[in-house]
């Protein structure tokens, strides 16, 4: 069946919170000593992982977690805890969760404006399904493809988190297509393959960081018949 909606994930497939250093230089582990880099990444990975478990939480912030997605104070709860089992400190995971949560810290990927614009050119439709507490509109304003987009379903707006089939559902009955007629794109198999389960077409990219990810979106597109990068 032709494709007639795209639909994306936002965190590791549209854009990416990159490693900045500035956010790490008044870090120190307990001997004073800078945080190394890959003390840093992995720092990273676990504020942007999208599904598992990233820390030995206590059963009052392990609902938080499990829940983290469908309330903003649940989330920072969760974030700041987190943060604060991986050795930083109060003042320091406050200051790198309000970084987490600020749309303007988030980088695009190198195709995501060009993936989003030639589908729109090409009259397809498409929606943003994120599994997020805190709103990314402003990220979409900010690199200028918010007019691209049909629709942007939020988890903490719409009460429900993927892979739960309803987000799939809402989104392609808010865009007008048959789940038939829609490819998801997203990172993670758990989360985003969700929407194979209600008839979409399913395409996975790897998170990695954007320097090294320069058109697996536009891949993405190729791979299902969809506008193609020109020669």
């Amino acid at each position: 069946m032709t494709v007639r909606a795209v639909l994306f994930d936002f965190s590791g497939t549209l854009f990416r919170l990159e490693q900045d250093e500035s956010w790490f230089n008044d870090l120190t582990d307990d001997f004073g000593a800078s945080w190394d880099p890959v003390a840093q990444t992995e720092l990273m990975r676990r504020m942007t992982a999208p599904t598992g478990q990233i820390a030995e939480l206590s059963p009052e912030y392990q609902e938080a977690w499990d829940k983290r997605d469908l309330d903003p104070l649940l989330h920072r709860k969760v974030y700041l805890e987190v943060l604060r089992r991986s050795g930083v400190t109060d003042s320091q995971a406050e200051g790198l969760y309000a970084r987490l949560i600020d749309p303007d810290c988030w980088t695009p990927y190198p195709d995501t404006v060009e993936t989003l614009r030639r589908l729109h050119d090409a009259g397809i439709r498409i929606g943003v399904i994120s599994n997020i507490a805190f709103d990314i509109r402003p990220a979409l304003e900010r690199v200028g493809v918010s007019e691209l987009v049909d629709e942007v379903l939020m988890s903490y707006v719409e009460g429900v988190i993927k892979p739960d089939p309803k987000l799939f559902l809402r989104a392609c009955e808010r865009i007008e297509v048959d789940p038939e007629q829609a490819l998801m794109v997203g990172d993670s198999v758990e989360a985003d393959g969700g929407a194979a389960d209600v008839g979409c077409r399913i395409a996975i990219v790897d998170p990695l960081p954007t320097s090294e990810r320069p058109d697996a979106l536009l891949s993405a597109l190729a791979d299902n018949g969809l506008p193609e990068a020109p020669a």
